[in-house]
Formats: C-alpha cells, structure tokens, sequence
C-alpha cells in the first residue's frame, strides 16, 4: 500500500468517527473501508513472480598449452572485437626481495617498461605503440611480475615482436631507475596524509608482522639501496620459461596463435626460477595499537586476525558466513552499528581467503571520535554474535543467492574466465575450481555456518588498530583493552635529519 492511501486511510477513519461523515455518503463510507483493511489482505503479485534456479556454471574454457620447457600456454578466442591482448605472468615478486631492497619488485616493474630495450627506447617505443593505439605495460606485484600488451588485430604481429623484445632484451637505465625511485620516494613521504591509508597499513602489519614479506614497507633507504645490477639480476633470475604462464585472448585462430607462439618460447633453456618459499604465521597478539592524527575529527578502527586459504574445505562456508557478517547492506554489521546504533558512517568486513597464505578477517569503521569506543564494542559484539546466533533461515538464503548472484558475474566474458584459470594455475589449483563453487556454495548449512564461526572466529586472537585525534576519544581507548602506541615516522633519507617531510632530492 502506497504512502498515498496510508495517509488517506487514516483520513477517512478519523472523519468517519468524529461523525463528521454523512450516513448518506455510502461511497466514501465504503472507499474508507476499504483503504482500512489489513495489509495481510493485500495482493502482492510480486511475490509470486517464480524465480528459476540458476543455469549449470559453465564458462568457456580456454585451451591450455605446457611446452617441454615448462612455460604453460592459454588461449581463449574471443571474436567478438578486432583485438588481441596478452599477458605473461612471471614467479617472483615483492614477497621475495631481499629485507634490505624493499621496493626493489616496483622500480623493477617500472623501469623496464621505460627503459625501452636494446633496439627501441622506452620514450619512442610509447610514440610507436600510440600510434598504434596499441600499449606495452609491465608491472611488479606481490608474487609475481608481469608483462602485458593489446593492440588491433592488424597489428597483432608488431606489436607482439616489440612486447618479446622487451621481455628477453631489456635495457635498464640509469636515469629510468632514477625516476622511479624518487616518484617511490615522493609516496612514502606522503604516505601518513590519509589516516585510513595509515589504519590499514599499521594492521597488515599486525596481522602478518611488521617484518614479513606480505606486511614490510619500502623506506628511504631500501630504495636508495637498489642500482641497475640489481634490475638485471631480477630479471635474470625470474625471466626463464618453467616460471612463466603466457595467456592470450581475442581475435584469431587457435592453431595459428598456439604456431606463432612455440616458435617464440620453446627455444627458451629452462631457468632455476623462484623457489617456493614456506612462509608462517600467527595470529596477531589482543589489544589496541592507537596512531595519534591530531588533524582529524574522526577514527579509523579495524579489528584485525587471520583469515584462511581458498583451497581450505571450509572456504564454502566461511564465504557464506562473511556474506551474512559483512555482505553489503542488509549484513548484520552493517544494520546494527550502522543503522540501528547510528555509531559508524562506513562500517565494513571480510573474512579474507587468498589463494596461498591466510587472507585477513577484518571489521573496518570509520566513526567520530567521541564514537570510537561505542563503535567498537559494537564491532567486537558482532563478531562474538557469529558464535553465538546462528543464521537465520532468511539470512542462509539471503547470502547465498548474492554470492551466486554476483559470482557469475566475474566470469561472464571469456577474457575474465582467461584470466581466472591463468590465476588458478599460477597457484596451482584444479582447473575445475570455479564449477565447484556453485554446489560448494549451495551444500552450506546453517549448522555449517555455527561450526566454522566456532572454529576460525576467536576474538582473543583479534587486534583493534585506532588512527584517530586522542583527545576527542572520550571514553579512553584503554576501557578496550591494553594500549600500545604506534610510532608511524617515516625515517629519514640515508645521511639526512630525522623530521624532514619531502622526499630527497632526486637521485
């Protein structure tokens, strides 16, 4: 019933009962009577529109290629447009550079493109590609390295040749490396501006230490320490065929493509490559950090532990139970400290799943500062709520169909379904991963839900990270547990002052 006919409905009964309603003006009498019955008795067609179960997931898959030196091969046609894009992903990345080179991954994955190769220099290889409407882009990430390009269709064969000359011919320059370590510089002079930025960093840090590979930061000093040799070491090291993944996607022939691309890569003599490297991990001690902004009015809070790894049988379940504590706006976290207790303007979670080491479970809020302590206990009571209530049945179906819902739409294109399996094989997944989410998913119970809410939710291996302006905290952050003040000060350039605020003058 719209708000129209509430307010008319209440109209027409007040009228009628102040007898102000003539006896012989049926009509009115009867609309009164009407608009004031039951909204149980009402019609509502909408909810008997039939809602079809969802289709077999089953993507298009590409074809997977292994030469005999180890470099894997995916291809996926896509003809949809006149492009082609591809991608080689390379083993090693930050995770693995030496403690005293942090940083060493991105200038690497920066200087390489800019620099250009033996042949063509960066500068006029960006005048070919743009006149191409085509891009070369490399990059360093966390576990690996990449190299990525697209172009037409038409200039496929040009740009694919400029795309291989960079990856076995690169030529790292000084004044290219140079660059990229003072833009690095510039950020990490900058890097304590935003408190949310310094809120999460402090607890990634918390979560994993300050001196793991997944957590550490790059300093002044660590990116001064990385030269050119350093550069061509890396690449070196992780550019060999038995550590590399090459997928392509778009406009051609399967059996042409694959020719093209055995000529280009089976020559290549297996390499040593990255070792796989055991990393360990505990869960973060209880107890608030507290980083003082005193330039704010509000306070960044995350409550921080280990998360858990997508190939743990128990994913299924932890999936489900983070979409009813955190999925959106209908989740419990978000309806109870944010619309009933008006204590947070953004509040958010996520039980983290990565692929091959614990994701982080985390509940973030962002709340004035007299809100700080309410708004945590809030959060804190949340968590211990998923222990201690199991879902609903509403709320079980409620997360799983906007977990199957808006999964398929990660996959609805055959380049997003590329990029899945080259991930899924980078980490050394059953390539059959993604059908099993569907009836992973749809197996879950609310007593599967109770179970892994006991096993992996523990609030005393929980840590609270506050970024906030401590005189206007009231009550004390101490009422929260034991307090442990966080020195954030960026350290100074090798040879400079402690306190300078820009970066050193560019190498």
């Amino acid at each position: 019933m719209s708000h129209l006919m509430t307010r008319y409905r209440w109209t027409f009964a007040a009228v009628f009962a102040a007898g102000i309603l003539a006896p012989h003006n049926l009509l009115l009498a009867q609309t009164a009577a009407t608009l004031s019955k039951p909204a149980a008795t009402e019609v509502r067609p909408w909810k008997k529109i039939p809602i079809p179960p969802l289709h077999e997931f089953k993507p298009q898959q590409p074809k997977r290629i292994q030469l005999s030196n180890g470099l894997v091969i995916f291809l996926q046609e896509d003809h949809e447009l006149p492009f082609i894009n591809g991608s080689i992903l390379i083993r090693g990345g930050s995770r693995d550079e030496p403690a005293n080179k942090v940083g060493l991954v991105s200038l690497y994955g920066e200087a390489w493109r800019t620099s250009g190769t033996m042949k063509t220099d960066g500068d006029k290889m960006d005048d070919i590609l743009e006149s191409k409407a085509a891009s070369i882009e490399t990059d360093g990430g966390s576990a690996s390295t990449s190299l990525r390009w697209s172009s037409l269709k038409g200039d496929f064969n040009d740009v694919f040749a400029s795309a291989i000359d960079l990856l076995l011919h690169p030529s790292f320059k000084a004044d290219k490396l140079a660059l990229a370590q003072h833009q690095m510089d510039t950020g990490i002079s900058r890097r304590n501006d935003d408190a949310s930025g310094i809120a999460i960093r402090e607890a990634v840090k918390l979560v994993y230490g300050a001196d793991s590979p997944f957590a550490r930061q790059p300093e002044y000093a660590t990116v001064g320490a990385v030269t050119l040799q350093d550069l061509k070491g890396w690449h070196d090291r992780t550019v060999v065929p038995n550590g590399m993944i090459v997928s392509v996607s778009g406009d051609f022939n399967s059996a042409e493509m694959e020719q093209s691309l055995r000529a280009t890569f089976e020559p290549l003599p297996r390499g040593a490559g990255m070792p796989a490297e055991k990393f360990t991990f505990t869960d973060p001690k209880p107890g608030v950090r507290f980083a003082e902004k005193d330039d704010v009015n509000q306070s960044n809070v995350l409550i921080v532990g280990l998360g858990t790894e997508r190939r743990n049988p128990d994913y299924y379940a932890l999936s489900v139970m983070n979409e009813i504590f955190s999925g959106g706006f209908g989740s419990r976290i978000v309806q109870d400290v944010r619309t009933k207790l008006g204590l947070a303007y953004d509040v958010q979670g996520s039980f983290g799943a990565s692929y091959d080491h614990p994701g982080i479970f985390y509940v973030l809020a962002g709340t004035k500062s007299v809100s700080t302590v309410p708004a945590t206990k809030a959060m804190l009571d949340e968590v211990e709520r998923l222990k201690t209530a199991p879902p609903s049945a509403i709320e079980l179906a409620k997360a799983k169909d906007q977990l199957l819902n808006s999964f398929i739409f990660h996959y609805d294109s055959p380049e997003k379904t590329l990029n899945e399996q080259v991930t899924l094989a980078f980490y050394d997944y059953p390539s059959d991963f993604l059908e099993k989410y569907k009836t992973g998913i749809e197996a879950v119970t609310a007593a599967d839900i109770s179970r892994v809410a006991r096993k992996y939710v523990d609030p005393s291996k929980l840590g609270i990270v506050v970024v906030g302006n401590q005189a206007e905290i009231k009550p004390a952050l101490d009422t929260l547990g034991k307090v442990t003040d966080l020195d954030i000060a960026i350290p100074p350039p090798p040879g400079q002052p402690a306190g300078k605020e820009q970066p050193p003058t560019p190498r």
